[in-house]
Protein backbone atom coordinates (compact mmCIF):
# COMPACT_ATOMS: atom_id res chain seq x y z
CA UNK A 1 0.00 0.00 0.00
CA UNK A 2 1.17 3.47 -0.49
CA UNK A 3 1.91 5.85 2.54
CA UNK A 4 1.99 9.79 2.27
CA UNK A 5 3.79 11.88 4.88
CA UNK A 6 4.96 15.16 5.28
CA UNK A 7 8.96 15.20 5.66
CA UNK A 8 10.90 17.83 8.03
CA UNK A 9 11.02 20.73 5.67
CA UNK A 10 7.02 20.18 4.97
CA UNK A 11 7.39 18.08 1.73
CA UNK A 12 4.12 15.86 1.04
CA UNK A 13 6.11 12.52 0.21
CA UNK A 14 4.34 8.85 -0.77
CA UNK A 15 6.20 5.68 -0.95
CA UNK A 16 5.19 2.43 -1.07
CA UNK A 17 4.56 1.15 2.65
CA UNK A 18 6.56 -0.21 3.90
CA UNK A 19 9.28 0.26 1.81
CA UNK A 20 11.74 -2.75 0.60
CA UNK A 21 14.57 -0.87 -1.72
CA UNK A 22 16.04 2.23 0.45
CA UNK A 23 18.59 4.37 -0.70
CA UNK A 24 20.08 6.59 2.52
CA UNK A 25 22.14 9.80 1.49
CA UNK A 26 23.21 10.48 5.16
CA UNK A 27 25.97 8.74 7.17
CA UNK A 28 23.87 8.83 10.64
CA UNK A 29 20.56 8.33 9.01
CA UNK A 30 22.30 4.37 7.23
CA UNK A 31 23.85 3.67 10.44
CA UNK A 32 20.07 4.18 11.95
CA UNK A 33 18.66 2.00 9.31
CA UNK A 34 20.88 -1.02 10.03
CA UNK A 35 20.39 -0.58 13.83
CA UNK A 36 16.75 -1.15 12.91
CA UNK A 37 17.28 -4.39 11.49
CA UNK A 38 17.10 -2.89 8.03
CA UNK A 39 20.06 -4.71 6.30
CA UNK A 40 17.66 -6.33 3.75
CA UNK A 41 16.11 -3.16 2.56
CA UNK A 42 19.22 -0.61 2.11
CA UNK A 43 19.89 -0.83 -1.93
CA UNK A 44 21.98 2.15 -1.70
CA UNK A 45 24.47 4.71 0.44
CA UNK A 46 27.19 7.66 0.41
CA UNK A 47 31.30 6.53 0.36
CA UNK A 48 30.44 8.59 4.03
CA UNK A 49 27.91 5.84 5.46
CA UNK A 50 31.09 3.64 7.08
CA UNK A 51 28.81 2.51 10.00
CA UNK A 52 28.33 -0.36 10.75
CA UNK A 53 31.57 -2.02 9.76
CA UNK A 54 30.99 -5.72 8.58
CA UNK A 55 27.88 -4.83 6.82
CA UNK A 56 27.64 -1.45 4.87
CA UNK A 57 30.25 -2.28 2.84
CA UNK A 58 27.68 -5.04 1.48
CA UNK A 59 25.48 -2.04 0.46
CA UNK A 60 26.43 -0.41 -3.13
CA UNK A 61 27.74 3.59 -3.06
CA UNK A 62 25.86 5.20 -5.22
CA UNK A 63 26.18 8.96 -4.52
CA UNK A 64 28.22 11.31 -2.14
CA UNK A 65 26.22 13.53 0.30
CA UNK A 66 27.13 16.53 -1.87
CA UNK A 67 27.07 14.54 -5.52
CA UNK A 68 25.01 11.61 -6.85
CA UNK A 69 25.45 9.00 -9.67
CA UNK A 70 21.92 9.10 -11.14
CA UNK A 71 22.68 6.01 -13.09
CA UNK A 72 23.17 3.61 -9.93
CA UNK A 73 20.47 5.42 -7.88
CA UNK A 74 18.58 4.15 -11.12
CA UNK A 75 19.70 1.02 -11.36
CA UNK A 76 18.97 -0.06 -7.64
CA UNK A 77 15.34 1.58 -8.56
CA UNK A 78 14.68 2.71 -4.36
CA UNK A 79 10.67 2.70 -2.93
CA UNK A 80 12.40 5.33 -1.05
CA UNK A 81 15.00 8.01 -0.72
CA UNK A 82 15.80 9.65 2.68
CA UNK A 83 18.13 12.98 2.60
CA UNK A 84 18.87 15.02 5.60
CA UNK A 85 18.61 18.95 4.85
CA UNK A 86 22.18 19.78 5.88
CA UNK A 87 23.87 16.82 4.40
CA UNK A 88 22.82 16.90 1.24
CA UNK A 89 21.94 19.64 -1.04
CA UNK A 90 18.47 20.76 -2.38
CA UNK A 91 19.58 20.51 -6.00
CA UNK A 92 20.24 17.11 -5.24
CA UNK A 93 16.76 16.30 -3.56
CA UNK A 94 14.91 17.72 -6.87
CA UNK A 95 16.74 15.74 -9.34
CA UNK A 96 16.39 12.46 -7.33
CA UNK A 97 12.35 13.45 -6.74
CA UNK A 98 11.60 13.25 -10.63
CA UNK A 99 12.45 9.77 -10.43
CA UNK A 100 12.23 8.47 -6.97
CA UNK A 101 9.58 9.44 -3.42
CA UNK A 102 12.19 11.93 -1.45
CA UNK A 103 12.03 12.13 2.50
CA UNK A 104 14.23 14.76 3.62
CA UNK A 105 15.20 14.89 7.40
CA UNK A 106 16.89 17.56 9.12
CA UNK A 107 19.03 17.25 12.49
CA UNK A 108 20.41 20.72 14.10
CA UNK A 109 19.83 19.13 17.77
CA UNK A 110 19.83 16.25 20.41
CA UNK A 111 16.62 16.64 20.19
CA UNK A 112 16.04 16.55 16.72
CA UNK A 113 18.15 13.22 16.67
CA UNK A 114 15.50 11.57 18.50
CA UNK A 115 13.27 12.75 16.41
CA UNK A 116 14.65 11.49 13.22
CA UNK A 117 15.31 8.56 14.83
CA UNK A 118 11.30 7.92 15.95
CA UNK A 119 10.75 9.09 12.08
CA UNK A 120 13.17 6.38 10.38
CA UNK A 121 10.81 3.68 12.44
CA UNK A 122 7.40 5.03 11.37
CA UNK A 123 8.71 5.26 8.00
CA UNK A 124 9.93 1.77 7.65
CA UNK A 125 7.85 -0.12 10.16
CA UNK A 126 10.27 -0.42 12.80
CA UNK A 127 8.86 1.57 15.72
CA UNK A 128 9.28 -0.62 18.51
CA UNK A 129 12.77 -1.06 17.37
CA UNK A 130 12.88 2.76 17.25
CA UNK A 131 12.13 3.26 20.56
CA UNK A 132 14.33 0.39 22.42
CA UNK A 133 17.32 2.46 20.29
CA UNK A 134 16.01 6.29 21.28
CA UNK A 135 15.21 5.04 24.97
CA UNK A 136 19.10 3.27 24.80
CA UNK A 137 20.59 6.31 23.86
CA UNK A 138 18.55 8.45 26.68
CA UNK A 139 19.91 6.36 29.11
CA UNK A 140 23.27 6.22 27.66
CA UNK A 141 22.86 10.03 27.94
CA UNK A 142 21.96 9.89 31.85
CA UNK A 143 25.61 9.61 32.30
CA UNK A 144 27.25 12.56 29.74
CA UNK A 145 29.78 14.15 31.93
CA UNK A 146 28.89 17.81 32.89
CA UNK A 147 31.18 21.03 32.25
CA UNK A 148 28.99 23.99 33.52
CA UNK A 149 30.32 26.67 32.39
CA UNK A 150 33.47 25.32 30.83
CA UNK A 151 33.94 27.64 27.40
CA UNK A 152 34.77 25.41 24.56
CA UNK A 153 35.76 25.85 20.56
CA UNK A 154 35.10 22.51 18.34
CA UNK A 155 37.00 23.34 15.13
CA UNK A 156 36.58 21.70 12.17
CA UNK A 157 38.94 22.87 9.54
CA UNK A 158 42.47 24.43 9.38
CA UNK A 159 43.54 27.41 6.74
CA UNK A 160 40.99 28.76 7.64
CA UNK A 161 40.35 27.41 11.51
CA UNK A 162 35.88 26.59 11.01
CA UNK A 163 34.17 25.97 14.09
CA UNK A 164 31.24 24.80 15.34
CA UNK A 165 28.44 27.01 15.93
CA UNK A 166 24.50 27.83 16.45
CA UNK A 167 21.69 25.43 14.92
CA UNK A 168 23.89 22.33 15.00
CA UNK A 169 23.94 18.86 16.31
CA UNK A 170 27.30 19.17 17.57
CA UNK A 171 26.51 22.42 19.18
CA UNK A 172 23.61 20.74 21.16
CA UNK A 173 25.32 18.33 22.54
CA UNK A 174 27.91 20.16 23.99
CA UNK A 175 25.68 22.65 25.56
CA UNK A 176 23.72 19.19 26.70
CA UNK A 177 27.30 18.83 28.28
CA UNK A 178 27.43 21.86 30.12
CA UNK A 179 29.25 23.93 27.83
CA UNK A 180 29.09 27.32 26.55
CA UNK A 181 30.04 28.02 22.88
CA UNK A 182 30.84 31.83 22.40
CA UNK A 183 31.08 30.89 18.84
CA UNK A 184 26.98 30.33 18.30
CA UNK A 185 27.11 34.22 18.57
CA UNK A 186 28.72 34.26 15.11
CA UNK A 187 27.18 34.44 11.70
CA UNK A 188 26.72 31.05 9.95
CA UNK A 189 26.44 27.49 11.49
CA UNK A 190 30.56 26.89 10.48
CA UNK A 191 32.33 30.11 10.94
CA UNK A 192 35.43 31.25 10.13
CA UNK A 193 37.43 31.47 13.48
CA UNK A 194 40.80 34.08 13.45
CA UNK A 195 43.80 33.37 16.05
CA UNK A 196 42.52 36.49 17.76
CA UNK A 197 38.73 35.96 17.89
CA UNK A 198 40.12 32.54 19.46
CA UNK A 199 42.03 34.75 21.67
CA UNK A 200 39.05 36.98 22.92
CA UNK A 201 36.71 34.05 23.49
CA UNK A 202 38.53 32.82 26.71
CA UNK A 203 38.24 29.43 26.47
CA UNK A 204 38.61 26.78 28.65
CA UNK A 205 38.83 23.80 25.94
CA UNK A 206 39.54 23.82 22.21
CA UNK A 207 38.16 20.59 20.69
CA UNK A 208 40.30 19.13 17.28
CA UNK A 209 38.00 17.15 15.55
CA UNK A 210 39.15 14.21 13.85
CA UNK A 211 37.10 14.92 10.88
CA UNK A 212 36.65 16.71 8.24
CA UNK A 213 39.81 17.63 8.74
CA UNK A 214 41.72 15.51 10.32
CA UNK A 215 43.11 16.64 13.42
CA UNK A 216 46.51 14.90 14.81
CA UNK A 217 49.19 14.97 17.55
CA UNK A 218 51.20 17.31 15.73
CA UNK A 219 48.39 20.25 15.53
CA UNK A 220 48.18 20.25 19.52
CA UNK A 221 51.22 22.46 19.74
CA UNK A 222 49.78 24.86 16.90
CA UNK A 223 46.86 25.72 19.43
CA UNK A 224 49.08 25.41 22.87
CA UNK A 225 51.59 28.18 21.04
CA UNK A 226 48.24 30.57 20.17
CA UNK A 227 46.55 29.90 22.99
CA UNK A 228 48.82 29.01 26.12
CA UNK A 229 46.03 28.99 28.24
CA UNK A 230 43.72 26.86 26.98
CA UNK A 231 43.22 23.21 27.03
CA UNK A 232 43.50 21.54 23.09
CA UNK A 233 42.20 17.90 23.09
CA UNK A 234 41.96 15.78 20.06
CA UNK A 235 38.38 14.28 19.64
CA UNK A 236 36.90 11.14 17.45
CA UNK A 237 34.43 12.97 15.08
CA UNK A 238 32.48 10.38 15.20
CA UNK A 239 31.53 10.68 18.81
CA UNK A 240 29.57 13.44 17.52
CA UNK A 241 27.59 11.42 14.89
CA UNK A 242 23.86 11.38 15.48
CA UNK A 243 22.16 7.90 15.34
CA UNK A 244 23.56 5.11 16.91
CA UNK A 245 26.79 6.60 17.08
CA UNK A 246 25.17 8.20 20.33
CA UNK A 247 25.77 4.72 22.17
CA UNK A 248 29.18 5.01 22.29
CA UNK A 249 29.44 9.01 22.95
CA UNK A 250 28.56 8.89 26.78
CA UNK A 251 31.34 6.05 27.73
CA UNK A 252 33.91 7.96 25.16
CA UNK A 253 33.19 11.31 26.70
CA UNK A 254 33.57 9.86 30.48
CA UNK A 255 36.76 8.25 29.70
CA UNK A 256 38.20 11.32 27.50
CA UNK A 257 36.98 14.09 28.88
CA UNK A 258 38.80 15.50 32.10
CA UNK A 259 36.90 17.95 33.43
Amino acid sequence: MNKTVVDRVGRSVTFSFPPKRIVSLCPGITDTLFSLNLDAEIVGRTRFCIHPKGKVENVPVVAGTKDIKLEAILEVQPDLIIVEKEENTKEIVEELEKHFPVYVAEVQSVDDAFRMIEDIGSLTDRNEAASELAGAIREQFESLPKATGKRIAYVIWRKPYMVVGKDTYINSLLEKMGFINPFTEADGRYPAVTADEFLRAELDFVFLSSEPFPFKEKHLKEFLDMMPETEPVLIDGEMFWYGPRMLEAATYFQKHLEI
